[in-house]
């Protein structure tokens, strides 16, 4: 298995597939890593030698991705928190961040279903 920014890359994909395994590298990005590296997309990881893999590597190692962009994003949204802004909140909270209704759906970001006791109605 090739390795790279600290992930083991599947060795049966192609290599514009394998790339997007990760954390920061879409499938736009991978085509652009490997037109840059000078690789074919198509080509499988075990079918490259290692000087395409170096290549791979110092083009992925220009960006940010893995732990570095995981904590970029986690700091941006830690700095909403703290700024106590609208943002700031539905993300501690728990909810939609985007301004995407409630009433029904955001169950992603909601959880599951909690239910509510109902009053007894009143007898006669």
């Amino acid at each position: 298995m090739a390795r790279i920014a600290g992930i083991n890359i599947p060795n049966h994909q192609h290599a514009e597939i394998a790339l997007t395994a990760i954390y920061g590298i879409g499938r736009a990005r991978a085509q652009a890593i490997c037109a840059a590296a000078g690789v074919q997309g198509t080509r499988k990881i075990k079918d490259l030698n290692d000087a395409e893999l170096d290549r791979l590597r110092e083009n992925v190692q220009r960006l940010t991705v893995e732990g570095d962009l995981r904590r970029e994003v986690s700091m941006s949204i830690k700095r909403l928190m703290d700024l106590q802004c609208y943002r700031g909140f539905r993300h501690r909270k728990g909810l939609p961040v985007r301004g995407q209704r409630t009433r029904t759906n955001a169950r992603t970001r909601k959880g599951r279903r909690k239910t509510v006791a109902n009053k007894k109605k009143a007898t006669k």
